[in-house]
């Protein structure tokens, strides 16, 4: 068994962040979008349910906000954000590049996303990251690092990264796939110039999919902030969909016994985790992360998260399954 811990309670001293993947584009894999954004979706009525999104976000205390290239838009509706807030320069404004959106704001698109990992990608993507938020972000991240991807042995990259680095932006990356704990081992030994390359990592974490588990809490002990996300499975732990896991049923039976949400049960196993720095929502609505995070109210039974874990799925049925996910 992978990612247990010894503490169950909420609060392990992570905090809740926003993650703005399924509010910066039109279509996502996350349930209930047409409940929650309507219909048409344009550009403007998505900017501003981003803009209600972050003013709900920074009222309640959420200082650590993350985007990406492709996340549609995503950039363009913080940065907007941040500009007409001046008294928000005490968020962290985290980013990613490596995947360009090439959806053409269009729902029924066949294809959203492409990858690429290579120098010219970033050298193109850094200028428009940093054109989209009116500044560089304070942590920029590889977008999906696997065992294949160029990005983990390519010199050149990493020099290029290094002097971002040196320039004082955090360098990070986020992981995806069956093999995420292979991966954040082999990126935290990265070294340029004697010093270590990335100071954070993002990967997926939750009761069904905890495999990077051990790997997260060594990339912690070597001293890199480490930020969870898809805590909820994309909605599978959210109870609106008729989901057989057993680690969903794990939830969602807590979650009545608690008489909570059970996004709030998922979102708290993930603050659990002593290694976790930062667990993000990726909620849609104010309400939705009002509920997350409330998590951090939630304590769970004694021993609980370990139970949850015992019927975890193995990742690559996790990972197969995410990718049947119809983007809707």
């Amino acid at each position: 068994m992978s990612g247990t811990t010894e503490d169950d309670g909420a609060g392990g001293g992570a905090v809740v962040g926003l993650g703005l993947a399924a509010v910066g584009r039109p279509a996502y894999i996350t349930p209930g979008r047409e409940r929650d954004l309507g219909t048409s979706r344009s550009v403007e009525e998505l900017e501003a349910d981003a803009r209600v999104l972050l003013d709900a976000a920074y009222a309640a205390g959420v200082r650590y906000v993350d985007a990406a290239r492709s996340y549609g838009l995503a950039e363009r509706f913080l940065g907007g954000w941040l500009h007409d807030r001046p008294g928000s320069a005490d968020v962290t404004v985290a980013s990613k590049w490596g995947y360009a959106y090439v959806g053409g704001w269009r729902l029924d698109a066949a294809v959203h996303e492409v990858k690429d990992h290579g120098v010219a990608a970033y050298e193109a993507q850094v200028v428009e990251t940093r054109a989209e938020l009116g500044r560089l972000p304070d942590v920029y991240q590889v977008h999906s690092l696997t065992p294949d991807s160029p990005a983990l042995t390519d010199h050149a990259l990493h020099r290029r990264l290094a002097d971002l680095r040196d320039g004082g932006t955090a360098v990070g990356f986020s992981t995806s796939g069956p093999r995420q704990a292979d991966v954040v081992r082999r990126a935290v030994a990265l070294e340029v110039d004697g010093r270590r390359l990335f100071d954070v990592v993002q990967s997926t974490w939750n009761v069904l999919e905890p495999s990077a588990g051990p790997a997260l809490a060594e990339a912690r002990a070597a001293g890199l902030r480490v930020v969870v996300k898809e805590a909820v499975a994309n909605g599978r732990l959210v109870g609106v969909e008729d989901d057989p896991a057993p680690g969903v049923a794990a939830v969602l039976r807590l979650a009545e016994q608690l008489g909570v949400s059970p996004d709030r049960v998922a979102v708290a196993a993930a603050l659990a985790q002593p290694w976790a720095t930062v667990v993000l929502s990726g909620a849609v609505t104010p309400d939705q992360l009002r509920s997350n995070l409330r998590a951090a109210d939630v304590h769970l039974p004694a021993g609980w998260v370990v139970s949850a874990l015992a019927d975890h799925e193995e990742p690559e049925t996790y990972w197969s399954r995410r990718s049947q996910r119809a983007w809707r």
